[in-house]
This record gives C-alpha cells, structure tokens and sequence, in this order.
C-alpha cells in the first residue's frame, strides 16, 4: 500500500481549504505575552551601557597593547656577553666522568682544609697555586672551544686536575706533618 508522497500533498492542498475560528490568532497572542512577557529596556541605567561600552573597549585596548608589545620583543636582537667555553664533558662522556671525579675529589679535599694561624701562610701558597692551575685550565678549555679539541689539548686538562688533586695531597701531608711536629714540640 505505497502511496506517491507527491500525490498525498496534492491532494491535501486541494482540501486545505479550511479556515482557523475567528479571533484565534488573538487568543495565541494573548496568551504567548503572558508566557512570554516583553522585555522591557530600563532607561533608568543607560550609564550601565556606557560602563559597559568602556569597559571592554579597554580591555582590548590592553590586549592590543600587550599583543603588539611581545611581537616587538621578539624581533629585537638579544646580544649577551655571556663567553661559553667547552670542557671535557663536551669532548667525550667519558672525559666527562674523569673530569667530574677530579673535580669532585679537589672539592672535596678542599673542604677537609682546616685553615689556623699556624697553618695560614702554607695553606695561602698552595691556594694560589691552585689558582695559577685553574687560570690555565680555563685558557685550556677555551682553546677546545675555539680551536676544537685535539690529543695535546685534553691531554692538558686532564693533566692539569692530576696536579690540582696531587697538590692538594702534598698539602694535607705538610698539614699533617706540621701538625705532629706541633704536638710533639708541646
């Protein structure tokens, strides 16, 4: 019982011809403004309006302004002083773990020095030569830096902590020495 859809619309327009009741259209109206009651604008808070109005046109005055501020930012060049040197961890990860072992050992050798009046003038002497020391490793990693790094070059770094680390052993045995000459003296 398949009917055309074309042939049912047809033949409803042909018998559409009913009318609604009168005053139907009014009774809808009716009641569709008390579902629905107009909204009234309040003249008495136009300066809300305003507020408002002002409110956002600086709010995107600022945002504008912080948009066009961080592009600038960007663009300007960043020139920083900051001079990079490699090391031997830059070499190779081994020579980095030899070079964080010595490194670690120096510091650690250090922080065992006890400074007393008795001890100052031989401590000083040793302290500026370890400073003579690490004035030449970092000329040492800087010629890695500009010149890359070759045989003789790392050579000398390691070279270079061995006798950091040696210096600050012969010191603790001076230290040691003069410290049971002391107390054999008392």
């Amino acid at each position: 019982m398949a009917q055309d859809i074309r042939d049912l619309i047809k033949n409803h327009q042909n018998q559409s011809n009913e009318q609604m009741s009168k005053g139907h259209e009014a009774r809808f109206l009716n009641k569709l403004d008390r579902a629905l009651p107009e909204k009234r604008s309040s003249k008495s808070l136009p300066w809300m309006r305003i507020a408002a109005s002002v409110v956002i046109l600086l709010g995107m005055s600022f945002g504008a302004f912080k948009y066009f501020e961080s592009s600038q930012t960007v663009t300007k060049p960043t020139i920083t002083n900051v001079e990079t040197t490699k090391s031997l961890g830059d070499v190779s990860p081994d020579l980095k773990k030899v070079e964080d072992y010595y490194m670690a050992t120096i510091n650690y050798e250090l922080s065992k020095v006890k400074p007393t009046p008795e001890n100052k003038e031989l401590i000083d002497g040793y302290i500026k030569k370890l400073e003579e020391l690490n004035k030449e490793y970092k000329r040492l990693s800087k010629e890695i830096t500009e010149k890359g790094p070759n045989e003789l070059t790392v050579n000398a770094l390691i070279t270079n902590l061995k006798l950091r680390l040696n210096l600050l052993y012969r010191l603790k045995e001076q230290l040691n020495t003069l410290q049971e000459t002391e107390t054999n003296v008392l």
